[in-house]
């Protein structure tokens, strides 16, 4: 039997190569490695085979399942940076006081050159703060996408339309919770989106996440899952196709009350056209291809098969969301 266990741990980029006895136990290795990284017991996550092991302090290395050559991956913020985010936390409590004390006196009327006074301000439906996991990697790739999916101007558009309000808007890390793919918390104060693969090595697709936000942003509105969410989801997911679709035809009708969109083409819809028979051989029918088709008749199938794989997209969501409840305002 070897006298040492050798084995690596990656943290940031840095990789420490450790050798240990094999009746060290984790309460030792992770005061070693709080020694190495300057990241405190509690905080460490240590990731084997994509997993994390669930360790006791009183364990041995052995019994916990490290062996020779193991790679292991230690997520986790350092000491300085849990300073830095509790003096972000505060400074996120402070501005969601002052928020709710501006909510309670009354609002001067001031002059303004963007949206009539009947419709929603703009600056209040909307993500107030945009929060990327620091202990996760690269956090400003996360932030970019958080981002982007705050200035959707199809999301915006349906934020005002619907006056949703989102204190702020962040991400979920995949080892923390493997079964969610969102979560809302407190009817908006907070909404955590699964924005990475689980090997951490990218993030998911930009529209399978956005689905996510629009399924989020309904539990504003209802916490259960039940014919209330279902009706308003598919409503949101309508209304964001809807919106592109028109962008993409060059028509205003639904262009955002906050700025001009750029129309643009969008593959999905294309894709979606096709598999309902915008072009190709059609079963019965004398006719081939979508040439015969009025452009709005088009229009009208793009839409059509989009809305139905939405509907089955929005059942599958149901199963990876963890926001319940009566009623998402009494949370």
């Amino acid at each position: 039997m070897a006298n040492t266990i050798d084995f690596t741990v990656s943290h940031r980029g840095k990789t420490h190569t450790l050798s240990l006895t094999p009746d060290t136990s984790i309460e030792v290795l992770q005061a070693h490695l709080e020694e190495l990284t300057n990241v405190p017991t509690a905080n460490q996550k240590l990731l084997y085979k994509g997993k994390k092991p669930a360790f006791r302090g009183d364990e041995t290395i052995t019994e916990a399942g490290l062996k020779n050559g193991v790679k292991v991956q230690m997520l986790g913020s350092t000491a300085d940076e849990l300073g830095e985010m509790k003096q972000v936390e505060s400074e996120h409590q402070r501005r969601e006081r002052i928020m709710k004390e501006r909510a309670l006196k009354p609002q001067a009327k001031l002059r303004s050159t963007g949206p009539p006074p009947s419709s929603p301000s703009s600056s209040q439906f909307r993500f107030h703060d945009i929060v990327p996991l620091a202990h996760l990697p690269n956090p400003e790739a996360a932030r970019k996408l958080l981002t982007r999916l705050a200035e959707d101007l199809a999301i915006r558009h349906v934020m005002q339309k619907h006056q949703f309000s989102v204190g702020v808007l962040t991400e979920l890390a995949p080892h923390e919770h493997p079964n969610l793919l969102g979560l809302n918390e407190n009817a908006g104060q907070s909404i955590k989106l699964r924005l990475r693969t689980n090997d951490y090595e990218g993030f998911r697709a930009y529209k399978e996440v956005r689905m996510v936000l629009c399924h989020e942003l309904t539990h504003n509105v209802w916490g259960d899952h039940d014919n209330n969410f279902k009706e308003l989801n598919s409503q949101l997911n309508r209304e964001v196709a809807e919106f592109e679709r028109a962008a993409a035809a060059g028509t205003h009708q639904l262009y955002d009350t906050t700025g001009a969109y750029t129309p643009s083409s969008d593959p999905e819809l294309e894709r979606d056209a096709h598999i309902l028979g915008g072009g190709g051989h059609v079963l019965g029918g004398a006719v081939s291809g979508a040439s015969q088709d009025t452009r709005e008749e088009r229009r009208r199938r793009m839409l059509e098969a989009t809305l139905n794989r939405l509907k089955k997209e929005e059942e599958e969501l149901e199963q990876s969301c963890g926001t319940s409840g009566p009623s998402a305002p009494s949370h």
